[in-house]
């Protein structure tokens, strides 16, 4: 376990995690070649290695994750068609509409349920007739875990379900999976399973698994090649890549398997920020590594909260007026969350405190 920084227990996000020391052996030691030309053996190896794990014929290795579901969009969509998603989901409320932006790609959204998930019959209600009026269904986008929703695992038999649903109506299903390792291992099966019946995903390495950098985009070959086409038109397109592309094959060797420790590790934050008077948790909804709680303390803000604690060393995210996130990862051990329980009593206790000034993230 080693602390990013040993003064600050930094819980804002997973995406903080720096590369472990076997990644940075691995970059070191990579072999490379130009990944345009599809001759950079370590970024053709990860992708393999994430096809297999993630029950695909094929992936592409993109910089981000954002861009990993772009290119998906783009590669299913064509301008003025139509994907159907959460209204909540992380593809429309924090990619700055790159789908409309870029693919010209409508976005109609369903609301998001308490558990991230989509109402079937709602989908299936806004699934568009063959109507010129309308813009072409093509696409369901559906995120799991679901940030927006507490980091809430949407299950095998769901996915199942709304994949069939696509497929019955002649459309496809892509997931955002940033954190589908997450969600894999608080189910207890593999993400092959988990997607088996959707047809593309975007799956992060540099959040929980703790890569430096990159995604990887996985589906069938014929739609890889038309995402490796869209990655290189957005500028994706990448040289020596198998510098990170190492740290990637590390990330998915060694580090799934432990995000287990960060489930359990936000279990006790969440159960522990339950019991203390001014802040409130909805238990249910914690079910990875992601910490959703509540300022109820009248005359503080969640801003406010969240700059006294970093006062303290304890960072974590507003994602609203008045409420938090905190993200447990591979840097923060048992010690740090009883640090960090021990210092927000102190803070919600003060009589007064410095009224926050910052960003909302959400």
């Amino acid at each position: 376990m080693t602390r990013v920084n040993q003064a600050v227990i930094d819980m804002r996000s997973d995406t903080i995690t720096r590369p472990t020391d076997a990644m940075r052996e691995a970059m070191a030691r990579a072999e490379v070649g130009d990944d345009v030309y599809g001759e950079d053996p370590t970024v053709n190896r990860l992708e393999a290695m994430a096809a297999e794990i993630l029950g695909k014929e094929a992936a592409v290795f993109v910089p981000s994750g954002t861009m990993g579901n772009l290119i998906s969009v783009l590669s299913h969509c064509g301008r003025g068609e139509e994907m159907i998603l959460g209204d909540n989901a992380h593809i429309f409320y924090y990619e700055q509409g790159g789908s409309a932006a870029v693919g010209g790609v409508h976005p109609r959204t369903v609301p998001n349920l308490a558990d991230g998930s989509l109402d079937l019959a709602t989908v299936a209600a806004a699934i568009r007739g063959n109507d010129e009026h309308f813009p072409v269904t093509r696409l369901i986008a559906i995120e799991n875990t679901h940030n927006r929703r507490g980091g809430t695992v949407l299950s095998v038999e769901y996915m199942d379900a709304l994949g069939a649903l696509a497929h019955e109506r002649g459309l496809l299903l892509h997931v955002d999976g940033a954190r589908i390792w997450n969600a894999a291992v608080a189910l207890g099966v593999t993400p092959a399973r988990l997607l088996e019946n959707a047809d593309t995903v975007s799956a992060c390495l540099s959040k929980g698994l703790a890569a430096p950098v990159g995604s990887v985009v996985a589906g069938d070959r014929d739609f890889i090649r038309r995402a490796r086409r869209m990655r290189k038109q957005v500028g994706g397109g990448m040289r020596q890549a198998g510098v990170i592309a190492a740290a990637g094959i590390v990330a998915l060797d060694e580090m799934v398997d432990r995000l287990a420790e960060d489930h359990a590790r936000a279990r006790v934050l969440a159960a522990g920020l339950d019991e203390l008077d001014g802040v409130s948790v909805d238990l249910a909804s914690v079910q990875t590594n992601l910490v959703y709680f509540d300022v109820t303390r009248p005359d503080m803000t969640a801003l406010d909260l969240a700059t006294a604690l970093t006062r303290e060393g304890v960072r974590v995210i507003a994602t609203g007026p008045q409420r938090l996130r905190a993200v447990t990862h591979y840097h923060i051990s048992g010690e740090d969350i009883e640090t960090a329980l021990a210092a927000v009593p102190d803070v919600l206790a003060r009589d007064s405190f410095e009224k926050g000034d910052g960003i909302v993230y959400g």
